[in-house]
């Protein structure tokens, strides 16, 4: 009995010790602002959606219920070109989790009180639009949702007038729909070289990106990228040894959190330190040099780095994980 326990203690002990190796050394002069840490959690966030705790006006305890759209229209916007709304006015989106071919929708839970779905029950296709892209998918609580060319729909809980495209790039994975169900560019769509151009398969994701890459940018220079190439960000609150996080609650709204990826899913990235970190939150987050990462819901498309910055405290960062350009 004392063998095995003695064995076991040993084991916590190595990995201790190799967290420390990883997460404790070469940290040089940066100094952590108030974290918060497991002594201090933190309350749940929204899980990278992009909504605060309440997920919108009206979502009350549980999703809404599916509201159908009617309908259909497009709009012309000067920034996103042609965008399909419900019957009231109402911005239409896509999510790139979710999966056109076949249609499936990864939406549900707390995702979907900030993403209200759209009911598939009297949709009419927009006038000039083809209506055998309209369509339906069965939700797996067998309601059934909306599809365009297979692409589920929804609304955001925080557009609250006709016109509003407050969920545009929201955690870098929510997109107003064209009428053709392809994310809304300028020029009419992926094929007229918006957000799509850059290698992106039918899935909205980069199909020649890994889960985290290098990019070089013409102000920043080399900065990580995720694999839809949204900008990679340190929060200068935040601390390495201890990991500790100061961006919860509503912080996560403007900031998701970038999910666990793994090694071999990056190119050019330091793997020292290369760890997922359980927040108190519940959520998993990735980290470089042990430093959590996120992307910023105010980056629409890939390449943006609007995040740069911000408060003077969240940076784009370098292959090694530091925060460039920030105050040495």
């Amino acid at each position: 009995m004392n063998t095995w326990r003695n064995a076991s203690l040993a084991v916590t002990a190595a990995a201790v010790l190799a967290l420390t190796t990883a997460c404790g050394q070469d940290q040089g002069t940066e100094t952590p602002g108030q974290a918060v840490g497991a002594a201090n959690p933190a309350q749940p966030g929204s899980g990278g959606y992009g909504a605060d705790a309440g997920y919108g006006s009206g979502a009350g305890e549980g999703a809404a219920a599916a509201k159908p759209a009617g309908q259909l229209a497009v709009w012309e916007s000067k920034d996103l070109g042609k965008v399909v709304t419900d019957s009231a006015g109402f911005t239409l989106y896509r999510f790139d989790k979710d999966t056109a071919k076949p249609p499936k929708s990864n939406c549900e839970g707390d995702c979907a009180k900030a993403w209200p779905v759209v009911a598939a029950g009297g949709a009419t296709a927009a006038p000039g639009v083809d209506p055998s892209l309209i369509g339906e998918v069965t939700r797996e609580d067998g309601t059934k949702q909306l599809t365009i060319d297979g692409w589920p729909m929804y609304r955001y809980a925080k557009d609250t007038k006709a016109g509003d495209v407050n969920g545009q790039g929201v955690g870098g994975t929510w997109y107003a729909a064209a009428p053709d169900g392809k994310k809304a560019a300028p020029g009419g769509g992926a094929e007229g070289g918006g957000e799509e151009e850059a290698g992106e398969n039918e899935g909205g994701e980069a199909a020649d990106l890994a889960g985290l890459s290098v990019r070089k940018d013409p102000k920043l220079g080399e900065i990580v990228v995720d694999k839809n190439g949204m900008t990679v960000y340190r929060f200068m609150k935040d601390s390495a040894w201890p990991m500790k996080t100061a961006c919860t609650g509503e912080c996560l709204e403007k900031w998701p959190v970038v999910e666990p990826v793994d090694k071999n899913d990056t190119e050019g990235i330091l793997k020292k330190g290369f760890v997922t970190f359980d927040r108190p939150d519940g959520i998993k987050q990735q980290t470089i040099d042990c430093w959590p990462i996120y992307t910023f819901s105010g980056d629409a498309k890939a390449g943006d780095t609007n995040g740069q910055g911000v408060g003077g405290t969240w940076y784009a960062v370098s292959p090694e994980g530091k925060p460039v350009g920030a105050p040495k």
